[in-house]
């Protein structure tokens, strides 16, 4: 009697018998890895279509993932297209423009939430290895906004003494190394930074493969000026331009190699892309955004739309190409959607793109992108395939001497006196304005555009947006 109420007991507890109910287990919470390189150009992948830069990492990542033709930067300069990328708002909601440099007295303002601060809520381990740039100062450090740990360059890697324009234009003090929140070195050259910053990232996957983690790689390179270590030197048909992103390359390679060595591939999200397009003016030590339109400093494609890989096998099909627009400020709420993670209580301009990703949605999650620069200029618009873009002032090589060898190029200023529209589906390089041809599209655009421009603002127009936000500012 006693033999049977024992197994009658076990039996209702689950524990014996063929049939027992399995507890369903909850997906383990993905890892994910931003590689976000700066200044890289939309050509300056082989499969997106260099023909002298060799990048077999960054070519398998596509093979076996999603090659994203039409994604485009927060904005085309450093520390606006980090802002946004971290904070899923455009930057001049939160009021970081162009780029911050040594004399600059704000940053990120501690009320905004980044991408590792939602993340730490979820239990995830944070770091950043490489270049910061949104403010230098104690209270804007990465380690106040998120993040575990922290190695790297508070802002560009040519804000040091050793700038070709150093006492005509420049007046920069030493480029500090920082471990944490202190500095440990004070660069004198940077041909090891990759490697330094490869082997972090690395260690931090070793160290971190129990739990769940974020690892944000914002290399310096191919900002000028440029810097390759003696494996990588004299490898490229390409210059030094090609040895630097090859070794960046390397670096992708040892990354997904230390996932795979975990066990961790199947359950990661990697993401490489960079934060504006090349810098033009410097020549050959610049990359190429063929076949678009201008670089870095513009809103024309080849200023904001970049080169961007996704691989995720736990969750993603490979081998895939989407050329369906969206941008850095879609990245946020994506990561909060697939980890579950709660959204900024403040207002945020992305919107999640998970359902693109998976290939169940084609069409755009947001109506139209919005393309400023400077302080606040709305320069165009990206509606469905058509980009237009507002009478602005933009800079040009066209027709210029080019810079070489560090040295940089004088850029010509160029007046845009009228409206102007392109068909991006069968006019990628923005060659024939047909603003006239299309007068609807032109007003619809316009409508989109006062929208946005009474919330964010224009200075263009002379229009302070109703919700926009302060930056932060010293505290001393």
């Amino acid at each position: 009697m006693y033999r049977f109420i024992v197994l009658a007991i076990l039996f209702g507890m689950g524990l014996v018998g063929e049939d027992k109910p399995q507890i369903e287990k909850q997906d383990t919470p993905p890892n994910i890895i931003l590689i976000f390189t700066d200044d890289q150009g939309y050509q300056d992948v082989g499969i997106f279509g260099s023909p002298n830069i060799k990048t077999p990492n960054l070519d398998q990542m596509a093979a076996e993932g999603l090659q994203l033709t039409s994604y485009y930067a927060a904005q085309a300069v450093c520390s606006a297209s980090r802002a946004g990328i971290l904070t899923g708002c455009y930057p001049n909601r939160i009021g970081i423009h162009n780029a911050l440099g040594p004399d600059n007295t704000h940053g990120i303002n501690a009320s905004e939430t980044t991408i590792a601060e939602m993340l730490k809520k979820k239990g995830y381990a944070t770091a950043i290895y490489g270049k910061w740039h949104l403010g230098h100062h104690e209270q804007f450090l990465p380690t106040r906004h998120g993040f575990d740990e922290w190695f790297g360059i508070p802002y560009s890697n040519d804000m040091w003494p050793n700038h070709p324009e150093q006492g005509k234009y420049f007046n920069f003090p030493d480029l500090p190394l920082y471990e944490n929140e202190t500095v440990i070195d004070t660069l004198e050259e940077q041909s090891q930074l990759t490697t330094q910053i490869t082997e972090r990232s690395v260690d931090f996957i070793n160290r971190n493969k129990d739990k769940p983690f974020f690892l944000y790689v914002p290399h310096p390179q191919p900002h000028v000026p440029l810097f390759v270590s003696e494996k990588f030197k004299g490898k490229s048909e390409r210059g030094l331009y090609g040895d630097v992103i090859m070794e960046i390359d390397w670096s992708v390679g040892q990354i997904m190699k230390a996932l795979k060595d975990n066990g961790l591939e199947e359950n990661t999200l990697v993401i490489f892309t960079s934060d504006n397009g090349p810098w033009l003016s410097y020549g050959n030590h610049a990359g190429s955004a063929l076949p678009l339109r201008e670089g870095k400093g513009t809103a024309w494609e080849g200023g904001q739309r970049e080169p961007c890989i996704i691989k995720y096998p736990k969750k993603l099909a490979g081998g895939r190409v989407i050329d369906v627009p969206m941008m850095a400020i879609d990245l946020l709420p994506t990561l909060a959607e697939l980890t579950q993670a709660s959204l900024p209580k403040q207002t945020i301009d992305g919107k999640s793109v998970w359902k693109i990703l998976t290939g169940e949605q084609n069409e755009p999650v947001q109506e139209a992108y919005f393309f400023y620069y400077r302080v606040n200029e709305m320069f165009g618009v990206r509606y469905g395939k058509w980009k237009l873009y507002f009478p602005h002032r933009y800079r040009t090589m066209e027709d210029q001497e080019p810079g070489k060898d560090g040295i940089p190029g004088e850029y010509r200023m160029v007046d845009m006196k009228e409206i102007e529209l392109y068909d991006l589906e069968n006019d990628i390089s923005e060659t024939n304005n047909v603003a006239t041809q299309n007068p609807d599209v032109v007003a619809e655009i316009e409508k989109l555009a006062n929208n946005m421009r009474y919330r964010l603002g224009d200075s263009l127009k002379d229009m302070k947006g109703v919700e926009t936000r302060e930056p932060g500012r010293l505290q001393r």
